[in-house]
């Protein structure tokens, strides 16, 4: 049976033509991809032979393989095993249908995919390119020496790394063109990037507001420091709900750690504030491993949650419910958030509106962690010296 590229009643594969910029493989993928729009290739037919393809498009053996991988990876087409290469039978589905984009995707240096934010956002851009049929490229920041992709996503950069315009994309170091960008979990100024965030001050906010309804009047922060835009903001949620409720703010009722959690002077130091003469009646945790710090903390303080401290946090991974007590947060979307931010790139790549900017609203999910002052106001428990330990 003869390569249906051959055949007279189909339109001709042309060659192939370097164009500067862009690699080879690149142009020989949307041409046999172009092929398989128009057609000439259709649904569940097997596709030429990479020798057939590499004599027809005037290319080599090795640059028409790594083109046909990157179309079996993007679902275009599928391999049989000793059989050939085939257009994927569910192609035509328009669900289906890929786009030969690829995104960079950027996360600072102390982000770990293992943890519940950046896995969930991680999960959202999984759907979200698989939506778009975009490949995913996993970079370090600035870094891009094969220039492959058509746009990027930072994941919750630092806020000097967004103080710099992103380096990303550019043919030469004097080149001001750069593919879009897209920032999820924080803000920029920037004026060619565009974001995907929580609503971090508001989220603050309510989470004050709801422990305020329950009739706590000395509310604590314990949180990040400000190297990322989300600790800023939800501090700045805390002074305004804390301020609109006529509730103290005093530098003692205010911890912050550098990092994502409390190192072990931050715990002593939490527990020194539980221990002392007039300990808050509540916590807003301002991140899951704050929340978990302010749970050993209380332990080593001996004061139970939430019948002497209630607690509040952020995210709800898995383990939130199986905490003792399950812990109330504020959800944030964030599977959504790195959803929204490929297709809003998507968008971008193909001609669509520049510099998007969504903020999207955190959910309160009440459990057992936080609880309502008593009549006679909250029970004082046995002290332990400040620092002490369980």
């Amino acid at each position: 049976m003869p390569d249906p590229v051959f055949m007279t009643n189909r339109p001709k594969l042309q060659p192939v033509r370097g164009e500067p910029g862009r690699p080879l493989y690149e142009l020989v993928r949307d041409a046999v991809r172009d092929a398989v729009d128009r057609g000439v290739f259709t649904p569940g037919e097997r596709i030429p032979s990479t020798k057939s393809l590499s004599e027809t498009l005037e290319v080599s053996l090795v640059t028409v393989h790594r083109a046909l991988q990157e179309l079996v990876a993007a679902g275009v087409l599928r391999r049989g095993q000793g059989r050939g290469t085939f257009v994927h039978e569910s192609y035509a589905e328009p669900s289906h249908r890929t786009s030969s984009m690829r995104i960079g995707i950027v996360f600072h240096t102390e982000a770990s995919l293992a943890d519940s934010y950046h896995g969930q956002i991680m999960e959202g851009v999984r759907r979200g390119a698989e939506q778009v049929g975009a490949d995913i490229v996993l970079l370090r920041y600035g870094e891009d020496w094969r220039k492959e992709c058509q746009g990027y996503i930072y994941v919750n950069p630092f806020k000097a790394q967004l103080d710099h315009s992103p380096r990303f994309g550019k043919r030469d170091p004097g080149d001001n063109i750069r593919p879009p960008t897209m920032v999820v979990g924080a803000r920029t100024n920037h004026n060619a990037v565009g974001y995907v965030d929580t609503d971090n001050i508001s989220l603050a906010e309510h989470a004050v507001v709801h422990l305020y309804e329950l009739g706590h009047r000395r509310i604590a922060f314990v949180g990040g420091q400000s190297d990322l835009t989300n600790n800023d903001d939800r501090l700045t949620g805390y002074r305004r709900a804390c301020q609109r409720l006529d509730l103290p703010i005093e530098q003692e009722l205010l911890l912050t750690g550098p990092g994502w959690q409390l190192d072990e002077t931050g715990l002593d130091q939490l527990v020194a504030m539980l221990t002392g003469p007039n300990p808050p009646s509540a916590i807003f945790a301002a991140g899951y491993y704050f929340a978990l710090n302010t749970y050993t903390a209380a332990s080593r303080a001996g004061i139970k949650v939430p019948t002497d401290l209630s607690v509040i946090g952020v995210d709800d991974p898995p383990s939130a419910v199986h905490l003792s007590p399950p812990l109330t947060t504020m959800r944030q979307p964030l599977t959504e958030v790195g959803k929204s931010a490929v297709r809003e790139l998507h968008a971008q790549v193909n001609g669509g509106p520049n510099r998007p900017r969504l903020t999207l609203q955190a959910e309160l999910i009440i459990r057992e962690s936080t609880a309502r002052v008593p009549a006679d106001g909250p029970s004082v428990p046995p002290r332990r010296a400040a620092g002490a330990k369980a």
